[in-house]
């Protein structure tokens, strides 16, 4: 059986854990205060999931999941996640993460930033522009002309096509936008972020995005 790890585990990460369970993973769920404050979650999610640190929840996945806050992207551990596909949900806020000059300027992007900092890994965008609640309220099958798309990138086919799969078993389909320096697309403030659409919709959207915004 696959083992997901879940590196954060606020409002996506915990969303993506009750998903990633139904559909058949076990998963390893770490945050920042330590394993012992995600006893109740645990609890809920039941025996396919356990808490660890980030370092435990890293070596103990197959698939990595990071969902932190953008500011502490270099805090993620980097040899446990060596050969690994990481799937990135990071989003940008500069009032909370402060700024970036290469990412103000249109010169880096979230995820193109984390796979710098994860070099033996296959970082993937994933689940970075829906609302956290909607992971398990939107859910609708393959070929519902109303399914709701989410976009992913990559630099490794591998990577994108696994968040592909794993979209598709959670009930949405995707759109594939290519190589991690076209994610801008999908990042804050784009028409594509937060925004309900199908694949049609949804590669509108990606394609009218503005560099900077």
């Amino acid at each position: 059986m696959t083992t997901i790890g879940i590196i954060g585990a606020g409002h996506i990460g915990s969303q993506i854990a009750r998903k990633a369970i139904e559909n058949g993973y076990d998963v390893v769920i770490s945050n920042s205060r330590g394993p012992e404050t995600l006893t109740e979650l645990v609890a809920e999610l039941g025996e396919h999931a356990r808490a660890a640190t980030a370092v435990e929840a890293a070596a103990a996945a197959d698939v990595a999941v990071v969902t932190v806050p953008f500011k502490a992207y270099l805090d993620i551990p980097v040899e446990p996640l060596a050969g690994k596909i990481v799937i990135d949900t990071n989003n940008y806020y500069f009032e909370r993460d402060g700024h970036y000059p290469e990412l103000d300027n249109g010169e880096a992007t979230v995820s193109g930033l984390l796979q710098e900092h994860l070099p033996t890994s296959k970082v993937a965008k994933g689940f970075n522009a829906i609302q956290s609640q909607l992971i398990t309220e939107q859910a609708l099958p393959a070929g519902d002309p109303n399914r709701r798309a989410l976009a992913t990138a990559s630099d490794h086919e591998d990577a994108a096509a696994f968040v592909a799969k794993l979209y598709d078993e959670f009930g949405f389909d995707t759109v594939n936008i290519g190589p991690l320096s076209e994610s801008w697309r999908v990042e804050r403030d784009r028409p594509a972020y937060i925004t309900r659409a199908t694949v049609a919709e949804l590669t509108e959207k990606l394609a009218a995005a503005p560099r900077t915004v």
